[in-house]
């Protein structure tokens, strides 16, 4: 518990807006009373925000109209008064470029609907990739009672007897059409088959990383993260949720009690035991920075030779977090990790982590590994040299092993419409020991970095029965997704990174056990390619205007900088 008294009415935010006796506040109630709501509602009591990003177009989140029900119900019953707050919906797969480019977007929207309303707590509904970390770095820039109520993961896909995952087997069977093994009929029968309920990717992808984060953070009931969306725990969860935010509020339980350097380490070590999505770098980097924590991209390395993968879900695994509930989920996973953790970090429901997993158990063996019987030795690793000065990553677990050191000539592209130009014509050079060069996809490159990292292998080598190869970009990759590929590069391209200077027929060097990465060109040829070189011309207008002058690059967490700090905005004036 935070040992601090029990707050009375009067000091909740809610008693600005509601309970003076003045012209505004008339203004307030009557405009409530307007609404069919009375005092018997709201007066004394947490007004509790829920923060939905529900929409028609999110299948991630297409329960969230029903789920938010279950979370009012727990709010009226814990004596609460809920009012839902619409936010931008950030549905992976439709959002163009890349919902990478509006997460900082939702950030704001987030701690503004929260500053703005006459909210005592908060309880955010999220989980598909981009919105569990927006939504956490505006609630914790705002610091009010908060907690996370994550989507839950669909479930598992099915074709002819075959279980499919999510992403992972659409790269894998894609690359199978595309070599001919496979039919257009099959790939056609597959697509009714892969997503079979709403619900974020049932991989261990970027929304079954970050929700899981978001748990081990202490921003979860403890276990919440781990439910599948179409299970009946779902809904008790959202309830069991809106019961305890009221609590929170009522306790003076904020983010700013929860987040701490050592919660944010655990955090890591949950990341690389379950071969989490390299995206978590980018996000948590933005998350624990929000809290005044500098974390860096250093730290994500150290973790990773201290922790080895364990959960055995794809891609750097076999199973799916269907599987991986019925095995103990997240709790079971991280009492296997007792030993490296801060067991004492504070969480929503008022307990330490070590509390919440005190009687965790593992029922599958086969799905959540000890850390005795690893089945990967690094989920992460962070490269440092001459084209990355500033780092880039790579997801170890989920590349072919023989590519972890490797020296090549690069094939180099500026675009991604360029790449998608040439990639599967006869007479593209390459063999398989080229690496592919991707420029110009990272923050201000695409924009908004999309996950276009995990080139596709050329199609005359996909019939050569090659299915890996060194991919190296300034772009993101997605979680579920596999192969030899390095990310991140940073400083990226547009910017005048060394990636710019990238040309076919460069000799390319990765050494990840030594984690190296350099490019091979006389430093004079360099400085004679630097002189040549010209930035990308500026947007025109509007949100991409804005967004290209103010981010940050990867390795800094992609914040906008006048978003960074823990300096807080101050309560609105209400005249």
């Amino acid at each position: 518990m935070t040992g601090k008294p029990r707050r009375r009415p009067e000091e909740l935010r809610s008693h600005r807006w509601f309970g003076v006796r003045d012209l505004r506040s008339f203004g307030h109630r009557s405009r409530i009373k307007q609404m069919g709501y009375g005092p018997e509602d709201y007066a004394g009591k947490p007004v509790i925000g829920i923060v939905n990003t529900w929409s028609d177009i999110n299948q991630c989140h297409a329960h969230f109209r029903e789920r938010v029900v279950d979370v009012k119900r727990g709010i009226l019953q814990a004596g609460g008064f809920p009012l839902e707050l619409p936010a931008m919906s950030l549905s992976e797969p439709m959002v163009k470029p890349s919902t990478m480019l509006y997460r900082n977007f939702l950030a704001m929207e987030t701690e503004e609907l929260l500053r703005s309303h006459p909210i005592d707590g908060a309880v955010l509904m999220g989980g598909c990739d981009k919105t569990t970390p927006a939504l956490l770095m505006g609630a914790i820039s705002m610091d009010i009672p908060t907690i996370f109520v994550p989507a839950g993961p669909m479930l598992r896909g099915n074709w002819r007897g075959r279980i499919l995952g999510s992403g992972s087997d659409v790269w894998r069977y894609w690359d199978e059409l595309r070599a001919g093994t496979i039919t257009p009929a099959d790939w056609e029968e597959m697509e009714n088959g892969i997503a079979r309920s709403y619900g974020h990717c049932m991989t261990m992808g970027t929304a079954s990383t970050m929700t899981a984060i978001a748990e081990t953070l202490g921003f979860c009931l403890p276990g919440a993260s781990s439910i599948p969306a179409a299970d009946s725990n779902h809904p008790r969860m959202c309830a069991a949720a809106g019961r305890r935010i009221v609590e929170m509020v009522w306790e003076d339980l904020k983010p700013s009690d929860i987040l701490r350097p050592e919660a944010v380490d655990n955090a890591i070590r949950c990341h690389m035991a379950m071969g989490g999505s390299t995206n978590a770098t980018i996000h948590l980097i933005a998350i624990a920075r929000r809290a005044g924590i500098p974390l860096t991209l250093r730290r994500f390395d150290e973790i990773a030779r201290e922790v080895p993968v364990i959960a055995n879900v794809r891609p750097s695994g076999q199973y799916l977090m269907e599987d991986f509930y019925y095995a103990g989920g997240i709790r079971a996973l991280l009492k296997q990790l007792e030993p490296l953790l801060a067991r004492d970090c504070l969480t929503v429901n008022g307990r330490t982590l070590g509390e919440n997993i005190r009687d965790a158990e593992v029922w599958l063996p086969d799905v959540i590994h000890g850390l005795d019987r690893p089945i990967a030795r690094e989920a992460t690793a962070v490269l440092y040299g001459s084209l990355a000065p500033d780092g880039c990553v790579i997801k170890p677990s989920a590349a072919d092993p023989r590519l972890l050191r490797h020296r090549g000539p690069a094939l180099a592209f500026e675009s991604y419409d360029e790449m998608a130009a040439w990639i599967d014509r006869e007479d593209l050079d390459v063999t398989p020991d080229t690496v592919l060069v991707l420029k110009n996809a990272g923050p201000v490159g695409a924009p908004g970095m999309p996950e276009w990292g995990m080139l596709p292998i050329p199609k005359k080598l996909l019939r050569q029965g090659v299915r890996d190869m060194l991919r190296i970009s300034d772009a993101r990759m997605s979680g579920t997704a596999y192969g030899a590929c390095v990310l991140h590069v940073s400083p990226e391209a547009a910017v005048g990174g060394p990636l710019a200077l990238v040309r076919t027929g460069d000799l390319i060097e990765v050494d990840v056990p030594a984690r190296r990465i350099d490019l091979l060109v006389p430093q004079d040829e360099l400085a004679r390619r630097r002189a040549q070189w010209q930035p990308k011309p500026e947007w025109p207008r509007g949100y991409l205007r804005l967004f290209a002058a103010h981010i940050r690059q990867a390795h800094e967490g992609c914040d906008f900088d006048f978003l960074e700090g823990t300096q807080r905005l101050p309560e609105p004036e209400i005249h």
